[in-house]
């Protein structure tokens, strides 16, 4: 019989997601509200994901879709292992400033679900296989 348990998490990216989940920012609240409850029709978001060693802003597993809200303590060039690592497991990731997050969410919310359905597998594939 297969084990369908979780392997555990190193205790301090656990407790570090936690934490980022209780102390979200105004910017991270802003989306959340917006992506949680499947309020994109067919992708479930979990919010401050690890993915270890590295907690991710927001993760939609069915897409491989990793969404990070970047504040003015980040910058492209220290980001970049980050993002090299996430993308080696299999991820996409977006990254808006936490600006644009909450004075154009309408915007990053449509970036956001057009790269959930670029992504996601065409729902009724040919019948000869051809596009699969």
């Amino acid at each position: 019989m297969e084990d369908r348990r979780r392997a555990k998490l190193p205790t301090d990216t656990l407790a570090s997601a936690r934490s980022l989940r209780v102390n979200a920012t105004d910017a991270e609240r802003v989306i959340w509200r917006r992506l949680r409850g499947g309020q994109l029709p067919g992708f479930k978001f979990r919010r401050q994901y690890p993915i270890p060693p590295y907690v991710v802003d927001f993760a939609c597993l069915a897409a491989k879709l990793v969404v990070e809200l970047d504040g003015s303590q980040h910058s492209t060039d220290a980001d970049l292992p980050r993002t090299r690592f996430i993308e080696s497991k299999g991820f996409k990731v977006l990254r808006f400033w936490d600006n644009d997050a909450l004075l154009q969410t309408d915007a990053v919310m449509e970036a956001i679900w057009n790269a959930c359905r670029s992504a996601a597998p065409h729902p009724n594939p040919s019948p000869d296989g051809r596009g699969a």
